[in-house]
């Protein structure tokens, strides 16, 4: 094969042609850096997590549970570590005198020195010591600055008031949307009772934190004790299992976001497959020369096959490095979400990946259109215009098919590790290239069928560029449409999950949860409510309580005995359960039958919730047994219900019926509507005020939050989407371009037969309006049918797009493609009629 003489003929081929492969360099330039940049950010967090899983946890093991330990456990936990610490933890108001304001923050109420590893970041620094030993709290900075509060200011919490001691700027596991939520307030264990806040029914979590000795190894020690904590429902975290939890998180989040830098990718390859094909044609004498002075096609082949490599390259390493820049900056973008500080080091195995995977697949896209070298006869320098290249009878070009479709689903399947996730997007991912080449080739025909022959010159000519020979309709339809239907779709997805939400509290629907109401405080809380003008939309009662047995099965039994079919988790949770007679709006029996009233003898009838009863393998007349405090409640499963969790109000797992809690221990639940912020905050003073150990829900606050969040999350994917945009864009300028040679004959006949320049540039404006816009309203079209898929099967909620927005993408979209489209094309404008004799001779 001679390689060096090979080698030698692509470069002297290149040099006329440099500019124009630059352009093929440019294509995927921008897919490559969204993935080294992806790579990049996955390998630091990585990294970062593993250095940093200690300062995650705070300890080497964390026991929780949502009942305090018993006499037993309380031995086997006070026999473990070197250094323990006691937390507990749950949702409660926190009043501020000096203003009057209130909000619901996390309150951790904290005996012992956690955290072992790392530590509480205050300020002042000494406060994260000094609040342990006395009647004094850490307030979460976003609580300090939201109600203009001092270090020295005081908190009340339930019965007492504390000193605020210091702001808290970070702890263990912490994240800024966590804080945002529920924002932290520490206190020392030991005043706990005195706020009168840990009362029976109180939701509150208890968690206890261990230091152990050197080298002690903690998952050893953790499958000693597993069987004694499953008994007892607790749950445990090492630094290991905290370790392989987080980066599984953030393990999803970059490989979905490499999945749409990949989709970047192959819009690149798309548009130099394309650019070489109409490259290809160009080169058809010189390829036919070649083969007369005794180049075999084999040959002629590798030559341009070079080129290409040696642009598979030179476009990864740019790439690599843009990618490398990137990343440096994404950790800014999505800090709040992190637990952990992320460095931004450069990830050579990220750098490497993105070499092999660029220079890879450019080579496979363009095999297609090289693949025709191999049919081009000495015979073409005599009719190079009637020469057939064959390339679409060509068997081999099938194979290059094969395996671009298997490239894509084995890069799937290494980032979804699921085969038929992997099929699923890549199925996906053909079909909207289908749909979109199809709408392409829709519109040719139908525009060549159809043609409007009353219509101007300047706009027939316009139209029927579409379709002209090396027209760039089809290419553009894919570029363009797939990244508007990224961007559509986004906008869309983020809609409904803000809808849903929207919709729950819209109207008289209730905006305000209070819980936590002991049943002597029942009437009182009503009657303030109404006093304040507010409606009583439900009041629910509920009860703790934790399930036995199932069919006369224990948790023991169950882990013991294989052929028993019930998943040992639903001994592990605590349920919280109402009684009614009757069923709410939100509910509809499905199987078996509703008994709003217990019988007097014999079996509680409970209804489940159907998704519940099909996870736990559990059919209508299975029994189950309850443990509310110690007392054993039997029952048998008598109906199904479907709910609709998508409606602001109770919803429950199990329904008991009337005449069977009544007297167990229990709190309520009201839910009510205020019509303003300002009524929120002074009906929210008033509770505080009068029942300080209830807890409020303002769903207004919620809503904002969420709107942050998704607003956060929305410009991530919108960033990662953009790639798609620009390569789309690039590859529009390219294939403009590409074709100039084209364009400049067109250009000279229409000037030679007497067009002006403003008519030349209103048919090229005309081209492009339209190549745009169809390519856009294909996306838009795509992006309408995808999300509302979406909301039918998986959100199970009407879709209601908001038009305007969509309306400005397909304008700015349309207008950028014509404004391309004309600077590109400026300077066939500019071209003599004699030049198209000049190309002739």
């Amino acid at each position: 094969m001679n390689f060096p003489w090979l080698l030698q003929m692509a470069w002297r081929d290149s040099r006329r042609n440099r500019a124009r492969l630059l352009l093929f360099i440019s294509s995927v330039v921008l897919g490559i850096a969204a993935l080294v940049a992806i790579y990049s950010l996955g390998d630091n967090l990585r990294q970062n997590i593993d250095n940093q899983a200690a300062e995650l946890l705070g300890a080497d093991l964390e026991i929780s549970g949502s009942r305090p330990a018993g006499t037993r456990m309380q031995k086997l936990i006070d026999s473990l570590g070197t250094q323990r610490s006691e937390e507990r933890s749950f949702a409660s108001m926190i009043y501020f005198p000096k203003n009057g304001g209130s909000r619901l923050a996390q309150v951790r109420a904290l005996k012992g020195e956690f955290p072992y590893y790392g530590e509480l970041e205050t300020q002042p620094a000494t406060a994260a010591q000094a609040f342990r030993d006395q009647r004094q709290a850490l307030v979460d900075q976003t609580l300090m600055l939201q109600y203009g509060a001092q270090v020295g200011d005081s908190i009340r919490l339930g019965e007492i008031t504390f000193a605020i001691a210091g702001v808290l700027l970070k702890a263990p596991g912490q994240t800024g949307i966590s804080t945002t939520v529920a924002p932290s307030v520490y206190i020392p264990l030991r005043y706990l009772e005195q706020t009168g806040l840990a009362q029976k029914g109180s939701r509150i979590n208890y968690r206890y934190y261990f230091q152990l000795a050197p080298k002690t190894d903690a998952g050893g020690l953790v499958k000693l004790i597993k069987p004694r904590l499953d008994v007892e429902g607790l749950r445990y975290e090492t630094i290991e299992s905290q370790k392989e939890d987080t980066g599984r998180s953030f393990r999803d989040l970059t490989r979905f976001l490499a999945l749409v830098g990949f989709i970047a990718l192959l819009l690149g390859c798309i548009g130099v497959a394309s650019a070489i094909h109409i490259y290809v044609r160009e080169k058809l004498n010189s390829i036919a020369v070649l083969r007369c002075l005794g180049v075999k096609a084999s040959q002629a082949f590798l030559i341009y096959l070079i080129q290409i490599t040696g642009i598979g390259i030179i476009g990864s390493v740019i790439g690599a490095v843009l990618g490398t820049v990137i990343q440096q900056f994404l950790p800014l973008v999505i800090e709040d979400f992190l637990p952990i500080e992320v460095t931004t080091d450069i990830s050579w195995s990220a750098i490497g990946q993105g070499l092999v995977l660029g220079v890879l697949i450019s080579i496979l896209f363009a095999l297609l259109p090289l693949l025709s070298i191999r049919k081009i006869s000495p015979l073409n320098v005599l009719r190079a215009s009637y020469e057939p290249t064959g390339r679409a009878t060509d068997p081999v070009a099938w194979v290059v098919y094969a395996l671009i479709v298997l490239f894509i689903f084995g890069f799937t399947l290494l980032q979804m590790k699921d085969w038929r996730e992997a099929a699923v997007f890549t199925g996906s991912v053909l079909g909207a290239f289908f749909v979109l080449i199809g709408m392409a080739m829709l519109l040719m025909w139908l525009v060549r069928r159809f043609f409007p022959a009353s219509w101007s010159y300047l706009w027939r000519q316009g139209l029927a560029n579409l379709y002209r020979p090396n027209n760039q309709t089809a290419i553009l339809m894919v570029a363009i449409g797939l990244g508007t239907a990224f961007i559509c779709t986004l906008y869309f997805v983020q809609g409904i999950l803000l809808s849903r939400v929207t919709l729950s509290s819209s109207g008289n629907q209730p905006n305000i949860v209070l819980f936590d109401i002991q049943s002597a405080q029942r009437d009182e809380v009503v009657a303030l409510a109404r006093q304040q003008g507010l409606p009583v939309n439900q009041t629910v009662p509920i009860v703790n309580m934790r399930l036995e047995e199932v069919n006369g099965n224990t948790a023991l039994e169950a882990q013991k005995d294989t052929t028993i079919e019930v998943p040992r988790w639903l001994f592990g949770r605590e349920y919280r359960v109402t009684f009614r007679d009757s069923l709410t709006a939100s509910e509809k029996v499905t199987e078996g039958a509703w008994q709003g009233v217990a019988p007097a003898t014999g079996l509680a009838p409970v209804s489940l919730e159907q998704g519940f009863a099909r996870r736990s393998n559990i059919e209508i007349g299975d029994t189950l047994s309850f443990n509310v405090q110690g007392t054993l409640i039997p029952t048998v499963v008598s109906s199904f219900r479907e709910v609709d969790w998508n409606r602001l109000q109770t919803n429950f797992v199990v329904v008991f019926p009337t005449g069977v809690l009544e007297q167990a221990p229990q709190f309520h639940v009201l839910l009510t509507h205020v019509p303003s912020q300002e009524v929120s905050a002074r009906f929210q003073q008033a509770v505080v005020r009068q029942f300080p150990n209830i807890s409020i829900i303002d769903l207004g606050l919620i809503l904002k939050v969420l709107d942050d969040l998704f607003e956060k999350i929305g410009f991530v994917i919108r960033f990662m989407a953009g790639f798609s945009i620009l390569t789309g864009l690039v590859v529009l300028v390219a294939s403009v371009l590409i074709s100039k040679y084209q364009r400049i004959q067109e250009s000279v006949l229409l000037r030679t037969l007497g067009a002006s320049r403003r008519q030349i540039f209103v048919i090229t404006a005309l081209e492009y309006f339209f190549l745009g816009a169809l390519a856009a309203a294909t996306g838009i079209l795509l992006a309408l049918a995808g999300s509302w898929a979406l909301a039918r099967y998986n959100f199970e909620t009407e879709f209601q797009p908001q038009f305007l927005p969509v309306l400005i993408i397909f304008v700015l979209v349309s207008l950028i493609t014509v404004i391309i489209g004309l600077v590109n094309s400026r300077g066939i404008l500019s071209r003599p009629p004699l030049e198209v004799l000049r190309q002739d001779v």
